[in-house]
This record gives C-alpha cells, structure tokens and sequence, in this order.
C-alpha cells in the first residue's frame, strides 16, 4: 500500500515539475531616469565651480579636464578660463598647454571652434602668461 502511495505521489510530483519550464526568459524592462535635467548655464556653473576650488590639487584638475573632455562637447571659454587660472594656482603650465591641445583636438573638422576659444581666452592667457601650444611651436610637431 505504501508502495502504491509513494508511486503516485512521485508521479505526481513530477508531473507538476515537468510542467514548469526549465528557465524562464527575462523580461524586456527598461528603467529610464526620471531625474532633473541639468541646463547648460547649471552645467557650466558646476564646472566652474569645481576649477575654483581654492584647494584643489593636481589630481583634481587631472580628472576634471579628464571628465570633462570625455564628454561630447567642447568646454566653453568660462570653464576653460576657470581651468587655466586652477593650473596657475598649481603652477603647472604642463597641465594648461595640455588643456589648449586637448580643446584643439576635440574641435575636430570645427576649425573655427579652437581660434573663436583662443580669442575669448586671450586676456586670460596674457595675464597669466600662458602661450599657446602654437606660440611654442608645439602644434608642428
């Protein structure tokens, strides 16, 4: 009797497994953000924001321009104004040239991006003494 009970609870049994799938197929599901959108005037802010930083130091401005320039944009005349005058702070004119080369290249096929940018950063680059990579002679080689 027992036998005959444990037979058809066991068939029983797996007849509800074998029912089931074996894995089931995730589902299409996709999480948007439904999060403030931040404007061109707040970014810009922030960005200044952060190259004023009286303490900030050399790895700080690393790892803004760094952040920054991975963005899909060429930084504006402000923020860029706020990031020369923080390597002049550290005393890294290896860091500013860095910054001018590195806004030519992201200019792209654009060329009337860079010169529009020298031209608004010129009283900045003049006070600080910062030449450009093309005073150097840097961009012939």
């Amino acid at each position: 009797m027992f036998r005959a009970v444990l037979r058809l609870s066991s068939s029983g049994v797996r007849s509800v497994v074998k029912a089931r799938p074996a894995y089931s197929a995730p589902l299409a599901s996709r999480s948007y953000s439904h999060g403030k959108v931040e404007t061109d005037e707040e970014f810009d802010a922030r960005w200044v924001t952060y190259f004023s930083k009286p303490d900030i130091d050399a790895w700080e401005l690393k790892k803004g321009m760094n952040t920054l320039i991975g963005y899909d944009l060429v930084p504006e005349a402000k923020i860029l104004d706020s990031a020369l005058r923080a390597c002049r702070r550290l005393d890294d004119l290896a860091s500013a040239i860095r910054i001018l080369e590195a806004v030519k290249d992201k200019s792209g096929p654009h060329k009337d991006i860079y010169p529009y940018l020298i031209q608004e950063l010129g009283p900045t680059l003049a006070e600080l003494g910062i030449s450009t990579p093309e005073q150097l002679g840097i961009d012939k080689l």
